[in-house]
């Protein structure tokens, strides 16, 4: 058993991360500043002994005793970290210096949750860990992208100059169960709109491709990594290969709602990636990571969770009427 810390523990990865934490039997610190996280997400962990919750903004030093840190503080849906775009690039570089300098005085390993955003709108398909990237640095998304990139420079920086023992997982587009009904992410924004049986809207042509990992296979990507005793020599990319145009999505989500919806068209935000499909070669080969759960099972898992809260919501407002 180990003492774990999850920044952005309260978050819809984090809260599966501290789920999955402490049914392998850890103590979990989950620390969360409710930003973007939610109380609810992590309410049916309360009971359990070795969980504990503590408000707390990583971009302020935090002083507590642990074994191993998973930084995942940081918002992760466009809508949402460029609400306020110097406190996410705040969170990205301050708060990775802090937990840092946590890991250096305790000894703790310590992983960087980074983003296949790192790799912008890539020019190279599909994208492994080498390539380093076509980010525009100044642009609405970059303070996410820039801010990711940063945290990754003194995670290593770290690592050389302390001897820090670090983890950088490169996630791409993660989905699943919890996932905020209001973030402005594909998957989300797609399903409320099918439950709803309102026109989905697909930004640009649709032919954009995207590769989407259930949550499950992220959580059991993370914890390999931080549980091998092999540090890799950079950064690696976790994540489901296969592709899809974001049409196909659309229609997948419609069929499996079993929608009315129709698509209707809107321009492609600034900066929005053409391509995003990762390389997972190297999560293969060094911890034996590879992505178990398909498309439509995930989605399926998901649906039904949006329905259960998207019904839960619709009755709380019927009762407030007058």
């Amino acid at each position: 058993m180990q003492r774990i810390m999850v920044t952005g523990g309260a978050g819809f990865l984090g809260s599966h991360l501290c789920e999955r934490l402490l049914a392998l039997g850890h103590e979990v610190l989950c620390v969360d500043n409710y930003f973007t996280g939610r109380k609810g997400n992590i309410t049916h962990l309360m009971r359990n002994p070795r969980f504990e919750a503590l408000r707390h903004d990583i971009t302020l030093p935090l002083q507590v005793e642990v074994d191993q840190i998973y930084n995942l503080a940081c918002p992760a849906s466009p809508i949402h970290y460029q609400f306020d775009p110097v406190q996410t690039i705040k969170t990205c570089v301050h708060g990775a210096i802090n937990v840092l300098d946590l890991a250096r005085r305790t000894k703790a390993r310590i992983l960087q949750a980074s983003t296949s955003e790192v790799y912008g709108d890539p020019s190279v398909h599909p994208q492994s860990e080498s390539y380093w990237g076509n980010v525009n640095p100044i642009g609405l998304r970059s303070c996410y992208d820039e801010g990711k990139r940063c945290a990754e420079s003194l995670f290593f920086s770290y690592h050389r100059q302390y001897g820090v023992d670090i983890r950088v997982p490169r996630i791409f587009n993660t989905y699943g169960p919890r996932m905020h009904e209001h973030d402005g992410r594909v998957i989300s924004n797609f399903i409320v709109q099918a439950l709803q049986g309102n026109p989905i809207t697909v930004y640009g042509t649709g032919n954009q491709t995207r590769s989407f990992c259930y949550v499950d296979d992220t959580v059991d990507g993370l914890i390999a990594l931080m549980s091998d005793e092999v540090r890799p020599p950079g950064p690696v990319n976790l994540g489901n290969p296969q592709e899809y145009t974001i049409r196909e999505l659309a229609e997948r989500i419609i069929a499996l709602c079993h929608s009315s919806s129709r698509l209707t068209m809107a321009p492609l935000p600034h900066d929005d990636p053409q391509q995003r499909k990762p390389n997972v070669e190297q999560a293969r080969q060094l911890i034996g990571w590879h992505p178990a759960i398909d498309l439509d099972t995930g989605l399926s898992r998901t649906i039904s969770d949006f329905r259960k809260r998207l019904v839960t919501c619709d009755e709380a407002l019927a009762l407030s009427e007058p």
